[in-house]
């Protein structure tokens, strides 16, 4: 089974959809934000990602109130989530610059009245974060939209995901496997898990989000049968912010799309055949003809 997302397929048979997952790795530029578009576009991925809170709604009670050194300055935690917040207009601006760069674009909301937002902004599907996961209005909310919904996976038991997708229902919905470690030790990446969530929903597209350094990790569940790959993109990874050491530069995103689109051709369809290249090292080299 397949789902579209926008106008493209996103299933067995279609190619891998690789979203570049720029968050808050804008840092509350919408100039930055644009550069990374580029790069995503540049890279060959098919969609870019935000994250999109209502700060007074979807921080914790108990982070409100607790310091932060940023750039800007000393400030709470609040503060912060608001300095870092695009509004609707500068959402147009990078949308209209996604699109026009060829991209889908969307984002995770992080409590109700961002699923409304971006649904004003008209996106072509929505992100559920692992923190949201067990966030059942929200997925309400979202599954009443009538969109696409791709759910994360991270720091989630498998009841917690079977209570999300028999909310969320199965008809447009993508699973991505994740583990919530930043940056994720290959020892947490646990892999196989896309063959177990392939069994456990069959029909449902499944995915990666990963979090890793280097690509091998990423690469590897394409193998496995990924058909989704989404990864954090920035500009440096030692820039200032949460998120940027487990992302991939300009040049990793790049090697990343083509690696894939490699691994998509090798695994080929299973039936095995002799194949044109072969007939001339076969004639040259088989002493004995097959019967």
């Amino acid at each position: 089974m397949s789902v579209r997302i926008g106008s493209r397929p996103v299933g067995d048979g279609a190619p891998v959809y690789v979203i570049a997952e720029i968050g808050l790795n804008h840092n509350g530029s919408v100039e930055l934000a644009k550069q990374l578009i580029d790069v995503a576009a540049d890279a060959g991925a098919q969609a870019v990602k935000f994250q999109k809170r209502t700060p007074e709604v979807s921080t914790p009670e108990h982070m409100k109130q607790t310091l932060r050194e940023t750039p800007w300055g000393t400030m709470t935690y609040l503060d912060y989530r608001y300095r870092v917040e695009f509004d609707r207009e500068q959402y147009i601006e990078i949308g209209d610059h996604a699109t026009l760069r060829g991209l889908h674009w969307f984002a995770s909301p992080w409590d109700e009245p961002s699923v409304d937002f971006l649904e004003d902004l008209n996106v072509v599907a929505h992100k559920v974060a692992s923190a949201s996961v067990t966030d059942l209005p929200m997925l309400e909310r979202l599954r009443a939209t009538g969109k696409p919904v791709i759910l994360s996976t991270g720091m989630s038991t498998l009841e917690q995901i079977d209570r999300a997708v028999d909310v969320l229902g199965t008809e447009k919905l993508v699973i991505l496997h994740a583990t919530s470690t930043y940056p994720l030790p290959p020892e947490e990446a646990n892999i196989r898990t896309i063959l177990s969530l392939q069994a456990r929903y069959p029909g449902v597209p499944v995915g990666y989000s990963g979090h890793e350094r280097g690509l091998q990790i990423s690469l590897a569940a394409v193998a496995l049968g990924a058909v989704v790959v989404e990864r954090h993109i920035t500009l440096d990874r030692t820039m200032w912010g949460s998120d940027h050491a487990a992302s991939l530069e300009p040049q990793g995103l790049e090697h990343l799309v083509r690696d894939i689109r490699v691994i998509e051709e090798a695994l080929g369809d299973g039936v095995k055949r002799v194949f044109p290249g072969e007939l001339a090292p076969q004639a040259k080299l088989r002493r004995v003809i097959a019967a």
